[in-house]
């Protein structure tokens, strides 16, 4: 158990490679999601231990509330999660015209792209809640924001966020299975719902939902990309 964080987040790197290597096509855009998203594992300390304490490279998380598992961890899930919607349904990326770029709605572009860290910085603040409902809740805000903005973001965020969140608990069953009690010696089930959908928290599953949700139409909105039905051959 002291490197099941570590073993799983290298899985999870795996599946990113697998991802990178097949779909070279995606590889520009998963390298830039991954890049943004790495940093968030620097938010670990808001986490640990009010969510869980998992066992870390030298004790770090611990001792520091940092660890270099939750880099490894979100570099992976930053890519899988913007790109499996596009790796997985026959869809091409075109530029937005530029006419459409100047449409009413777009004047909220910035406001969107910062709805959830605004929010998430208010719950944070003002809120006695966990983190991953706060984390969960912000994500959730985002994708809705960006949808509203982007309706034709509306079908890859939906779609997206299923497909992450079940490839989420599949690797995270996973896990279970090797380590049948690391659930109940890391995660804080007392300060949360205590819920387990077939050993996992129920929590990691709101987690994948809104991340997958949000993460499926970050790229389009920051990069002004939309996605069309792939030619058939």
């Amino acid at each position: 158990m002291p490197y099941a964080y570590l073993i799983w987040s290298l899985i999870l790197l795996g599946i990113w490679g697998a991802i990178f290597a097949i779909r070279s096509r995606l590889r520009g855009k998963m390298l830039r999601m991954s890049l943004i998203t790495a940093p968030l594992g620097l938010s670990e300390p808001l986490f640990v231990p009010d969510y869980w304490l998992p066992p870390t490279l030298f004790d770090l998380a611990e001792r520091t509330g940092f660890d270099l598992e939750s880099l490894i961890f979100a570099f992976a899930v930053g890519g899988i999660s913007s790109s499996i919607y596009p790796a997985l349904v026959p869809v091409t990326m075109t530029p937005v015209a530029s006419e459409e770029r100047h449409h009413s709605r777009h004047r909220w572009h910035k406001v969107v792209l910062w709805t959830p860290i605004v929010l998430f910085l208010f719950l944070e603040t003002l809120t006695p809640w966990n983190p991953i409902y706060t984390a969960s809740l912000a994500m959730f805000s985002g994708g809705i924001a960006n949808g509203l903005c982007r309706p034709d973001l509306w079908r890859p965020m939906l779609v997206g966020s299923f497909i992450f969140t079940a490839v989420y608990f599949a690797y995270f069953s996973s896990l279970v299975a090797f380590y049948p009690a690391y659930v109940d010696h890391v995660w804080q089930l007392a300060s949360l719902s205590g819920w387990l959908v077939a050993g996992v928290p129920v929590e990691e599953l709101l987690f994948a939902g809104t991340l997958g949700l949000m993460w499926c139409s970050l790229y389009e909105h920051l990069y002004w990309r939309r996605y069309l039905p792939r030619p058939s051959l």
